[in-house]
C-alpha cells in the first residue's frame, strides 16, 4: 500500500513506522491523540476509486491524515462496494491495532453508510456493523463517521 500525506508527499516508510513516529512526536509535544480510520469510494466511468484515511486528531488542537488510494476496474453493486470499503478500513485498523494498543490510543472505524433506511448505502449497514464490532473495533456510521464521510470523501471527489 502506498500512503501519502494530505499535501501529496509520499510516505516512504512502512505505515506502522510512520504512525509510530507520529505517536512519539505528538506525545513529546504533549498532545493526546485519537485515531479514526475510514474509507469512501466513487464510481467514475465504470472505475471504482477508493480512498482510505487514517485521521489523527489532537485533543483541542486539530488534526491531520494519511491517505491511501486504490481502484477497481470493474462494475460492482452498491452493497459489495460498501463492504469493500469496510474491508479496506478493517485491514488498516487490524494492522495498526497492536501499535495503538501499545501506546493506549483510542481507535474508531468509520463507514460511509447511512443509518437512514431511505438511502441506498443502508443495505450494507447490518453486515458492516457486525463485521467491525465482531473484530473488536468501535464503529461509527453516518452522520457520526467524519473520517469516511468527510475526509475520505474529499479524496475521491
Amino acid at each position: 500500500m502506498v500512503w501519502q500525506k494530505y499535501n501529496g508527499e509520499k510516505i516512504h516508510t512502512p505505515i506502522n513506522d510512520a504512525v509510530e513516529e507520529i505517536i512519539k512526536r505528538e506525545a513529546y509535544l504533549g498532545n493526546k491523540l485519537k485515531v479514526y480510520i475510514g474509507t469512501d469510494s466513487q464510481v467514475k466511468r465504470g472505475i471504482v476509486e477508493f480512498a482510505t484515511v487514517i485521521v489523527f486528531l489532537r485533543e483541542h488542537k486539530g488534526g491531520f491524515m494519511f491517505i491511501n488510494r486504490d481502484k477497481i476496474f470493474r462494475r460492482i453493486g452498491i452493497k459489495e462496494r460498501m463492504l469493500i470499503e469496510v474491508q479496506k478500513s478493517i485491514d488498516v485498523a487490524y494492522q495498526l491495532c497492536p501499535l495503538l494498543d501499545q501506546y493506549h490510543i483510542d481507535l474508531e472505524v468509520h463507514v460511509d453508510i447511512n443509518t437512514n433506511p431511505n438511502f441506498e448505502s443502508n443495505i450494507a449497514l447490518k453486515e458492516a456493523m457486525g463485521y467491525i464490532m465482531g473484530m473488536g473495533f468501535q464503529f461509527r456510521a453516518k452522520p457520526e463517521s467524519f473520517a469516511s464521510t468527510n475526509c475520505a470523501n474529499k479524496m475521491v471527489q
